[in-house]
């Protein structure tokens, strides 16, 4: 979608968008549901995984989704950093830390999923540290840098007076570490606009498209589905989602024209 076009649809669908938050309640309880599906589904082969919570997240935001994880087989971590407050000093430094933690403790390569801005958090990693970053997931992140906000950040710059922001030491934002890379994102997230979150093309990037609210995004079933799809894939043997049979009903293509969505 061309900038002018993607302001516009930002700016048009931005009310109706952020109503449909109120989906996130309902994607919880889908999830409970379906629990004993995607166990049935998806096997984890035990490997790491550091799940970074979206902005004013915490470790209880992403309890749901890495109890899920741990269900199917995974090693779910928190990022233990409490409330996310946005990339402040040392955010990304502890982050690094926890990452080598986990790196050295199960001796295996470990996967990043990032919500909303912890999904930026967890690309910057992957480039900081390609080798022992074995894929990265990224829900409803603002890849474009376009959803910061902004006002609250300088707010706190002022009371507190440490300075906030992503460093771009490691290439542009939008730019995909080298590792495989996965934005799953919604066109009716209310929170970060669809536009900007997905992923640029590649060999190991692509997007997932499903319907659901930002801040339900990382409890919704067909994203821990999906999550759980790309988790499962062989380490050095990526290969893109596929949306044959049923999934093609499920999963919408994400090249589609847009037209109100």
């Amino acid at each position: 979608m061309p900038d002018a076009s993607a302001a516009l649809w930002r700016h048009l669908t931005a009310p109706l968008r952020l109503g449909l938050e109120a989906r996130a309640g309902w994607e919880l309880g889908a999830l409970i549901a379906s629990a004993p599906l995607l166990a049935l589904r998806h096997r984890g082969d035990g490997h790491p995984v550091l799940v970074l919570p979206r902005f004013l997240g915490c470790d209880f935001s992403t309890e749901p989704l890495r109890r899920t994880l741990d269900a199917l087989g995974y090693a779910a971590k928190p990022w233990r950093q409490g409330v996310n407050l946005g990339p402040r000093a040392g955010v990304l430094e502890r982050c690094r830390d926890r990452l080598d933690e986990l790196h050295a403790e199960h001796g295996r390569t470990v996967s990043l999923v990032g919500w909303s801005l912890g999904g930026l958090y967890a690309r910057e990693l992957a480039k900081q540290a390609p080798a022992q970053v074995r894929c990265v997931v990224t829900l409803g992140a603002p890849l474009d840098g376009e959803s910061n906000p902004v006002e609250m950040w300088r707010a706190y710059e002022r009371v507190t007076g440490e300075p906030m922001g992503l460093p771009e030491t490691h290439g542009p934002l939008a730019e995909p570490p080298p590792v495989p890379c996965t934005a799953i994102v919604s066109r009716s997230d209310g929170i970060v606009a669809w536009p900007g979150a997905n992923e640029s093309s590649g060999p190991l990037a692509e997007t997932i498209e499903i319907e659901s609210s930002h801040l339900g995004m990382a409890m919704h079933p067909l994203a821990v589905h999906a999550i759980a799809d790309r988790l499962a894939q062989p380490e050095g043997d990526w290969q893109p989602f596929h949306r044959n049979g049923l999934r093609g009903w499920l999963y919408a293509d994400p090249e589609r024209p847009a037209r109100f969505w």
